[in-house]
C-alpha cells in the first residue's frame, strides 16, 4: 500500500495512468488490435519527433517559462541544413553546424530578453516566431528563389540522422532515446534538477540562494531552440529536401504532451519520465485512432478530454505530493 502510494504522489503518475487509460479507451470502444497498435511505427516516429522538442520544453515549463518561437525553429533547422548543403552544395557538416547554430543564436536571444526584461518569454517567444517565420521566407526566396530546397546527404549523415531503421522505424528515435536517458540523468542525480526545480518554485528565492537563475534560463532557452532545429535538421536530411513551412503544430503537440506528462504550467513540478510518457501518449491519442473504429473526426475532442483530465489529475497529485513532505517535515 506505500509503494502504491508514493507512485501516485510522482510527477509522472498522472502520465502513466493517462497512457493506461487511452489505450484501454481504445481497446474497449475502438476495437483496436492491441499488438497491431504497438506495433505500429507511425505513432512512434511521430512521438520521437515531437519527443526531442517536448523535453526541453518540459524543463523550461518547469523552470516556469515557455517557448513557442519552436514552431518556427524546425523549418529553420530544416531549411538551414537544405540551402547550405543542398543548394550550395557545401559539406552537410556546414549545413548541420548551421542548423545547430541558429538554434543557438536564437535561444540567446529568447534567454537573454527573458531575464534581462520583464516581459513575459511567451510574449517574447512569440515574437521570435514570427519574426524567424518572416526570416525563413524571405531568406530562401532571396537565396534560392524557392520555397522548397532538394538536399542529397551522404550515406553516413543518413545512417545517423535520417534513415529508416528496419524499414519503417525512424532513427530518430534513438536520439530520442538517448536525450531522454541524458535528461533523467542531469534532472534527476544533479545539482542542475534542483536548481531546476527551485527556479519554478520561486526565481527569487531561488537566486538569493545562489543558483545562476540567469544563465540556467538562457541555457533552457538555447536548448529548446536547438532541439527544435535539430529536428527540422533530421527531417531534411530523412525526406531529401525542406520547405519554409510546417512546424506550427509541434507548438500546440509539446505544450500537451508536457502537461499530460505531469508538468504543471506554473513551473515547480514535473519529470523527464513523465514528460515521456506524456509523449506517448499524445502520439497514441494521435495516431492511434487510425487503427480503431471510431470516426476520426473525434480525435480533437478526445485530446481535448484527455487534457483536461490531465491537468486535474496533476493538480491532485501535486497536493498529495506536495502533503507528504509536509508531514515529513513534522
Amino acid at each position: 500500500m506505500n509503494v502504491l502510494v508514493s507512485l501516485i504522489r510522482r510527477p509522472e503518475a498522472a502520465a502513466g495512468l493517462s497512457l493506461t487509460g487511452v489505450i484501454l479507451f481504445y481497446v474497449i470502444f475502438g476495437g483496436v488490435d492491441l499488438t497491431k497498435l504497438l506495433g505500429a511505427a507511425s505513432w512512434i516516429n511521430f512521438a520521437a519527433n515531437l519527443g526531442i522538442v517536448a523535453i526541453p520544453i518540459g524543463l523550461l515549463m518547469i523552470a516556469g517559462e515557455l517557448d513557442i518561437s519552436i514552431g518556427a525553429m524546425i523549418p529553420a533547422g530544416s531549411m538551414t541544413t537544405a540551402v547550405l548543403s543542398g543548394y550550395y552544395e557545401l559539406p552537410i557538416v556546414v549545413g548541420m553546424l548551421g542548423a545547430v547554430g541558429m538554434g543557438v543564436i536564437v535561444g540567446t536571444i529568447n534567454g537573454l530578453l527573458t531575464v534581462r526584461t520583464s516581459v513575459p518569454s511567451l510574449i517574447i517567444t512569440l515574437g521570435t516566431l514570427v519574426a524567424m517565420q518572416g526570416v525563413i521566407l524571405a531568406g530562401a526566396k532571396l537565396l534560392t528563389g524557392a520555397a522548397s530546397v532538394p538536399l542529397k546527404a551522404p550515406d553516413w549523415a543518413k545512417t545517423v540522422f535520417g534513415q529508416y531503421i528496419t524499414g519503417s522505424h525512424q532513427v530518430i528515435i534513438l536520439w530520442w532515446i538517448a536525450i531522454a536517458i541524458i535528461a533523467v540523468f542531469v534532472v534527476h542525480k544533479t545539482k542542475y534538477g534542483n536548481w531546476l526545480y527551485a527556479m519554478g518554485g520561486d526565481r527569487e528565492s531561488a537566486r538569493n540562494a545562489g543558483i545562476p537563475v540567469s544563465r540556467m534560463t538562457i541555457l533552457l532557452f538555447i536548448l529548446s531552440a536547438t532541439s527544435a532545429a535539430f529536428v527540422g535538421m533530421c527531417g531534411a536530411i530523412l525526406f531529401n529536401s525542406a520547405q519554409v513551412s510546417g512546424g506550427m503544430n509541434y507548438i500546440f503537440n509539446a505544450i500537451v504532451s508536457v502537461v499530460v506528462g505531469g508538468v504543471l504550467l506554473t513551473g515547480g513540478f514535473g519529470s523527464v519520465v513523465g514528460i515521456f510518457l506524456g509523449t506517448f501518449t499524445f502520439a497514441i491519442v494521435n495516431q492511434g485512432i487510425y487503427f480503431t473504429q471510431i470516426d476520426r473526426n473525434w480525435s480533437n475532442l478526445i485530446i481535448g478530454a484527455m487534457l483536461l483530465i490531465a491537468v486535474g489529475m496533476n493538480e491532485n497529485f501535486r497536493k498529495l505530493a506536495l502533503s507528504h513532505v509536509g508531514k515529513k517535515k513534522k
